[in-house]
């Protein structure tokens, strides 16, 4: 089996090659292993970090990104649409969670128990989440349930694990945050099981680089409330296993970090 890694990157030059390193140190056993790290517009140094570590030389890392800064659901499908795994798993590039619970979250699948996993911060709570974040996450969540007959209970969780013929399944057009409600309600909606397994979590503030806002969580409702009522919307029909349908292509201008290219990217709101 091969596991497709998308690291989904923007203004991160403090952690990414933390996270790269330990993301290659997890021991996977027999299972192949391939890291994107698709760098969304980063106005910050982490092209030239990346470019100066050399990652691009490595044989299981591959290295691409958007010219501009679209946001984690642009980054995240623009690794998807590349990826050649039989298993996909989204991992953030900050430090926020721990790589080391890869075989965890591999289990059920390796099991046959389901074709998707996420990765619960609340089966254990988190310390150190702030109460506005537990309650937001939480009412995101119920919100799904309710909605989409789920018994989920962290929907928001950054650790997503999926074979690769499932999430080619559905259609996928977010390009913010508001990719994990989206995706989530696709899945559901399409009738895949989602197992959860508990994970540990290692929050942080605005100040060490948190992005997602209270705009974020309007636009998760907003992408819930959109899916559930637009029966069919979110699933891709006779898409053949080697061809991308339209949503699946990489954004516009995407381009191997190796070009050389000059660009300047404006930093996100």
């Amino acid at each position: 089996m091969k596991l497709s890694i998308i690291i989904p990157v923007y203004n991160e030059q403090r952690t990414i090659n933390e996270v790269i390193d330990r993301v290659l140190a997890v021991d996977l056993g027999a299972i192949e292993r391939e890291v994107i790290v698709a760098n969304d517009g980063s106005s910050d140094d982490t092209r030239r970090v990346l470019e100066e570590r050399g990652w691009s030389k490595n044989p299981c890392v591959r290295i691409v990104e958007n010219p501009i800064n679209l946001g984690k659901g642009a980054a995240v499908r623009h690794g998807l649409a590349l990826a050649t795994g039989d298993v996909m798993l989204v991992q953030d590039a900050d430090l926020e969670l721990n790589p080391e619970e890869y075989g965890k979250l591999l289990a059920p699948i390796l099991a046959g128990q389901s074709d998707v996993v996420y990765g619960s911060r609340f089966l254990n709570p988190p310390k150190g989440l702030s109460r506005r974040s537990r309650f937001a996450n939480r009412a995101l969540t119920m919100l799904t349930n309710v909605l989409f007959g789920g018994r989920l209970t962290d929907m928001e969780t950054a650790y997503k694990v999926f074979k690769r013929d499932v999430v080619r399944s559905i259609r996928l057009r977010a390009v913010g945050f508001d990719f994990e409600p989206e995706v989530t309600a696709r899945l559901l909606g399409a009738g895949h099981r989602i197992v959860e397994v508990p994970i540990g979590y290692q929050p942080r503030t605005a100040d060490e680089g948190k992005k997602i806002g209270l705009i974020d969580g309007f636009d998760a409702v907003y992408m819930l409330l959109k899916c559930r009522f637009t029966p069919g919307a979110g699933v891709n029909r006779g898409s053949r296993w080697g061809a991308l349908p339209p949503s699946w292509a990489a954004p516009a201008g995407a381009r191997p970090l190796s070009d050389g290219a000059r660009r300047s990217w404006p930093s996100r709101p």
